[in-house]
């Protein structure tokens, strides 16, 4: 399954295309909006979330409700475009290439700004600040919404939580269970934990009464993944290299981790990898999950974790030192309405990413044209499984 991603945060809206997705899926419109809803919610989210209300209008590949194996296409409205028409219209006021608003400047140190203007010779950094934008974000998880729907009929599914924000840390295992889920989706901060929660709380308070910005940890786990899904036969068909490539694309991850990825260093071979037991009707099974569900570039059954690290949001209201493209002079950094802090969004986003990569190998080894063909060579390989 590909996809591509159109449209700008101030536009009229973002596009969606999907290709190879598999036909005879039944959609849930619902679903996709729900998670769409997922991703605008959390605590230290700027005042646009109040302005929009994401849902996901199909415009080709569904028919009757269900997929019919054509590019799925779809459009996400920008409720706030009626306020940017002006500033993003494509063809300029009266035909004429007039200025219709103020240049922007002066670069945010951390973001887009001055190396998409080099690159693409722009007059000023409108429109780095627009494509650059995480609000693309939101077709990358209408995208999740609906490999998410296929993984759920093979009994996949995905969850994350968020465990650091700013100095605040949620440093337990978690076990899964539905108690676990519902504390997550009722936290604020998608934390499982409520007094860290709080102190989660105060780190972004204290960054906004700061003028500033807070980054933070989050985690993605997929439960119910099959072993055998990717290859150690060629270093691109490796599906933790696909993961890492996909989750770094997030906007301001700067760090990936496959299960306890970050404390390899300080640990040796025997305390740290996975033993190996085995129960008849059940099969083989680990009873620790340091690897994160992955050995040699593939699933070994274990559930899927995947850790990311998200950089403080480059917009703040005190600003940065930065310089001014034309004048060359010292300035402070732009500032855009922006997050305080963006981590539990960014965890969404993160299980939408988790989502896709997995049903591309999913699709990769049992089939992809057609949903029951996927269904029976999928349900084959688990008995399978079950008799090694």
């Amino acid at each position: 399954m590909r996809f591509l991603t159109a449209g700008e945060s101030h536009g009229k809206g973002l596009v969606g295309i999907i290709d190879d997705y598999p036909s005879g899926v039944l959609i849930n419109i619902d679903f996709l909006n729900h998670e769409l809803s997922r991703r605008q919610k959390g605590f230290g989210r700027g005042r646009r979330m109040s302005i929009e209300t994401d849902e996901v209008e199909i415009i080709s590949g569904i028919r009757k409700g269900k997929s019919t194996g054509s590019p799925i296409s779809f459009i996400i409205k920008n409720k706030d475009w009626d306020n940017w028409k002006e500033v993003m219209n494509i063809i300029p006021p009266g035909g004429k290439d007039i200025e219709i608003e103020k240049k922007l400047l002066n670069p945010r140190p951390g973001h887009a700004d001055l190396s998409g203007f080099l690159k693409y010779r722009l007059d000023d950094i409108r429109d780095v600040i627009e494509r650059s934008s995480a609000r693309e974000t939101a077709v990358r998880t209408g995208v999740g919404g609906f490999a998410k729907i296929i993984l759920k009929l093979l009994g996949i599914n995905i969850f994350s939580y968020v465990n650091q924000i700013g100095k605040a840390v949620f440093s337990k295992d978690i076990r899964i269970n539905n108690d676990i889920l519902e504390e997550i989706d009722k936290s604020e901060l998608r934390c499982p934990d409520s007094a860290i929660s709080l102190q989660m709380k105060e780190e972004i308070i204290k960054a906004e009464r700061n003028r500033d910005s807070v980054g933070g940890r989050f985690k993605v786990v997929a439960a119910g993944v099959p072993p055998g899904l990717g290859s150690y036969s060629q270093w691109d068909r490796r599906i933790d290299g696909k993961i890492a490539r996909s989750f770094m694309s997030i906007p301001a991850v700067k760090a990936v981790e496959i299960g306890d990825g970050f404390n390899t260093d300080a640990k040796t071979g025997t305390f740290f990898h996975d033993e190996i037991y085995y129960k008849s009707g059940d099969g083989f099974y680990r009873k620790t999950n340091r690897a994160g569900g992955i050995e040699g570039g593939m699933t070994n059954g274990e559930p899927i974790i995947v850790g990311a690290s998200m950089k403080p949001i480059p917009t703040t209201a005190k600003g940065l030192r930065t310089v001014n493209i034309k004048t060359k002079q010292t300035e402070i950094s732009l500032k855009e309405r922006s997050d305080i802090c963006a981590v539990p969004s960014a965890s969404i986003v993160g299980e939408a990413m988790l989502s896709i990569e997995i049903l591309n190998l999913i699709q990769e080894k049992f089939g992809e044209d057609n949903i029951d063909e996927i269904l029976e060579n999928y349900n084959n390989y688990k008995r399978y499984l079950k008799k090694v």
